[in-house]
């Protein structure tokens, strides 16, 4: 593996082109029309235009990307997250070409991206999961039958879903329908397919994922969890590590369940297992996203380990340079997602001209953004515009950092959630770690 392209763009696609260039990598970057001053493809050693503006046409346009590939000699593909990242059949061609698909292989996607096989899978290997229909839903009767034997309220969810679309909360028979058909024509839009399961509504929970790397020789490596429960209509807006709500005995289980879930599917490269955490710290598999992660850089700060890197390394064909053992979680790092939208307009995007942009340093501060002082935010894409990521000894420091770093954080021409996060760390409930994922939702902070 010599030389990788990119198939992202944004923060992430920056992120990996610096990851390789520490590995002696080449680069090269794919970018659309619209894409042409983004700062991922100014900064590869290549760059190749691969379509217009919409995704389809570009950063979903597999045979364009191949096509860079061949064209520039890139022997290895980093899909990064969102877009093709966990679209078997895209890793599937990258195989069939002979291209290095720097994730796990299609088998894997295909079985864990269908996420009512996925739990099956769970229940095999010993991992609790939470109780609901087994496998995809197949008519109204039987989405009634389980419903009423588990009882109300239930989610309805996307079998290929992810990113919270597809998903809807059902509290008694008479809404079940509409939901259903809901959640189906979410999910058909979103993913191409309609199907659907139904599971038990854990109440007031925390969301608490694992982050593990795995290689191709059967080692399987946790670096512990994130607490990624502060949400806003299934999107994730802000994220800690570790968990206020975790302790070492329980860390300890929900590491073993997500290295058995991986072992299980043969999994290698880096992956994370999602739980759902009730308030007695009983713990249920959610769903493993086959990628990278947007949270990745809170693990690496609390963990030491760069996760990209190490992607590139067990690509290439290495086994994992660390045990379970050397794995020795230090302070506290807390993420805040920075996205060019109106919090008064309902969180519209907010495209424009970035005309000025101060971004906040000193100890424990990182940022990974791809904006720059004159760059155009378009429409067409996701709305992130930088991660603010800070570390401190432990939680109180990592907060007061997270609060003066935005306090700093300037992006003028375009809106954003910059006062809206602020405003969320200095909540009672933020500051005692008593929030779970409907916080946002009963909580009015506009």
């Amino acid at each position: 593996m010599k030389k990788v392209l990119i198939a992202n763009r944004g923060e992430i696609a920056v992120r990996i082109i610096r990851a390789c260039r520490e590995l002696g990598l080449h680069t090269v970057a794919v970018y659309s029309e619209a894409d042409r001053s983004a700062l991922h493809a100014k900064i590869a050693d290549e760059a190749v235009c691969i379509g217009p503006a919409k995704t389809s046409d570009s950063y979903l346009n597999v045979r364009a990307i191949i096509a860079a590939c061949e064209v520039t000699g890139a022997d290895a593909i980093h899909p990064g997250f969102g877009f093709l990242s966990e679209n078997a059949s895209f890793a599937r061609t990258c195989e069939k070409c002979g291209i290095t698909f720097i994730g796990p292989d299609s088998h894997s996607i295909e079985m864990l991206g269908d996420k009512a096989a996925a739990k099956q899978s769970m229940k095999d290997a010993g991992v609790p999961v939470i109780p609901g229909s087994d496998g995809a839903v197949k008519d109204m009767p039987e989405a009634i039958r389980i419903s009423e034997e588990m009882g109300y309220p239930v989610m309805v969810k996307a079998s290929a879903g992810g990113g919270g679309r597809g998903i809807r909360i059902v509290n008694s028979r008479e809404e079940l329908a509409p939901q259903i058909a809901a959640a189906k024509q979410e999910a058909l839009t979103a993913f191409g397919n309609d199907e659907i399961y139904i599971e038990k509504l854990v109440l007031n929970p925390k969301h608490i994922e694992i982050q593990i790397l795995a290689d191709a020789y059967g080692n399987v490596v946790s670096l512990g969890e994130r607490d990624c429960s502060m949400q806003r209509r299934n999107q994730k807006v802000l994220e800690e590590a570790p968990s206020t709500v975790i302790d070492e005995e329980t860390r300890a289980a929900m590491g073993r369940a997500a290295c058995a879930a991986a072992k299980v599917c043969g999994y290698k490269n880096a992956g994370t297992i999602e739980f759902l955490v009730d308030k007695d710290k009983n713990f249920y598999f959610m769903e493993m996203n086959t990628r990278i992660q947007v949270e990745h850089p809170i693990t690496e700060e609390v963990s030491g380990v760069d996760i990209v890197k190490e992607q590139l390394k067990i690509a290439a064909g290495e086994k994992l340079s660390f045990t379970q053992e050397d794995i020795k979680l230090t302070g506290h790092a807390i993420e805040c997602r920075i996205n060019a939208e109106n919090p008064a307009m309902n969180f519209m995007p907010s495209p424009g001209v970035i005309d000025g942009l101060f971004i906040p340093g000193g100890p424990g501060i990182r940022i990974d953004t791809a904006v720059y002082e004159g760059y155009e935010i378009t429409p067409y894409y996701d709305s992130m515009i930088a991660k603010l990521i800070v570390h401190g000894k432990d939680r109180a420091e990592a907060i007061a950092k997270m609060k003066w770093a935005l306090s700093e954080f300037i992006v003028d021409g375009v809106y954003t959630n910059i006062d809206f996060q602020l405003k969320l760390i200095r909540t009672e409930e933020f500051e005692r770690g008593d929030y779970d994922n409907g916080f946002l939702n009963r909580t009015k902070l506009i």
